[in-house]
């Protein structure tokens, strides 16, 4: 059973030196022998355009009508092979991929040229012999220092590839190792800064809870439940009243008789959308209320208003209560007295400076929730790229080990610390 080397991402450099030095540095130094040939060759087939280009816009300017024609097409020639040569640039340094890249650029370039050269040098024949020559001279010289370089690419340099490509992984993996300490460092910013934030939070909820626990605001939570419960007493003891009223309230609408005031109306859209609220602002022995339940007696009676049986029985039967036995007595002094009482809280000068604390500690309060959410976001984001950089990483990993395996036959186990 075969044994894997263990080597530290730190070292790995330094050992594949020591292992592949002796493989590696004559690849690459007959690289950039092929390369500064190929890259003088092309620059001669570059300036070899230039000097056709040159010297047929030279000849077009004499109007020689023998040689008028052929130096327009020579012009545009060169010009087209200049565009197309111009832009392959030789690498500088060795690399398989920035050469493959370079030389099938070349391939394509070098081989259209050579299509134009067969089909168009003959028609500008005889002219421009010498011209034309030291063309064929440089783009001759130029496509034998390509094949050269394509023939090590594919038979010499092609060994080398996996060598080359485990040394530029090693490099993506410090990049990416650098990457993942800043994400790493960007987190633990972010989370120091929603820890004060949560901190403060909880102070500003603290203040709430205390400001709403103290005298006035206290005072007046307890008045708000007494109210909706006295709410909540006005709605049951008007739940048979809910359907006429409504009934009422769409026949005063449309302007079909309902016989009622503006004022009344305007006291029934009131009890209709707040029941309390009509009833404790009534004047005493709540008289528009009456008015509006003797008119909905008299509609109901009139034909005008109608109910099912069984729910204009309860209606009248709950009218009769209200009109002639003052079932509502007791309650409506209730509601007036918790209304005056939350007027009377509600305007004092203590109760006032409470609420705008409150409301400003609220608007604290938001504003720091939604920092918190901004922060808790970014932490998010900070984690997820750093789950992605880990990824690339171990990626890396897996296929440095797999090329070394390939070009040495060596089994090993590269330890990388995230």
């Amino acid at each position: 059973m075969s044994t894997s080397l263990k080597i530290s991402f730190n070292e790995l450099k330094n050992w594949l030196d020591g292992e592949t030095g002796p493989a590696l540095a004559p690849v690459h130094s007959k690289a950039e022998r092929l390369l500064g040939e190929m890259r003088e060759a092309h620059e001669d087939l570059v300036d070899a355009c230039r000097m056709l280009l040159e010297n047929s816009r030279k000849e077009i300017e004499k109007r020689n009508m023998r040689t008028f024609k052929r130096a327009q097409a020579l012009n545009k020639l060169a010009k087209l092979f200049l565009e197309r040569m111009q832009p392959l640039k030789v690498p500088e340094k060795p690399s398989f991929k920035d050469v493959e890249g370079f030389v099938n650029s070349a391939q394509k370039a070098y081989g259209v040229t050579d299509v134009d050269v067969r089909n168009w040098f003959p028609r500008i024949s005889p002219f421009f012999i010498i011209d034309r020559g030291k063309f064929l001279r440089a783009f001759e010289s130029a496509k034998g220092s390509l094949k050269e370089l394509n023939d090590f690419l594919m038979k010499e340099y092609v060994k080398a590839k996996v060598l080359e490509e485990t040394f530029q992984l090693i490099d993506e993996v410090n990049r990416l190792k650098e990457r993942a300490a800043n994400l790493k460092e960007e987190r633990r910013r972010v989370e120091a800064e929603r820890g004060k934030i949560e901190e403060e939070l909880a102070g500003v909820q603290q203040k709430i809870f205390e400001l709403e626990k103290s005298g006035g605001l206290s005072h007046l939570a307890e008045l708000d439940k007494t109210i909706d419960g006295l709410r909540r007493d006005v709605d049951y003891c008007l739940r048979h009243l809910q359907k006429p009223l409504v009934k009422l309230q769409s026949l005063a609408s449309h302007g079909e008789g309902s016989g009622l005031t503006p004022e009344e109306l305007k006291k029934l859209n009131q009890y209709l959308a707040d029941s309390f609220e009509a009833l404790a602002t009534e004047d005493d022995g709540y008289p528009l209320l009456r008015q509006i339940l003797q008119k909905t007696l008299r509609l109901m009676a009139d034909g005008k208003l109608k109910l099912k049986p069984d729910k204009e029985r309860k209606a009248r039967q709950a009218i009769e209560e209200i009109l002639n036995k003052d079932s509502l007595a007791s309650l409506y002094r209730k509601c007036v007295e918790a209304n005056q009482l939350k007027a009377k809280l509600s305007a004092s000068s203590t109760l006032t400076e409470a609420k705008s604390e409150m409301a400003k500690l609220k608007e604290q309060m938001d504003r720091l929730k939604k920092k918190a959410e901004s922060l808790e976001a970014e932490i998010e984001a900070a984690e997820k790229g750093l789950k992605d950089v880990t990824a690339k990483i171990f990626e890396c990993k897996s296929r440095m080990e797999k090329n070394i395996l390939n070009f040495s036959g060596k089994k090993v186990e590269i330890a990388i610390e995230v």
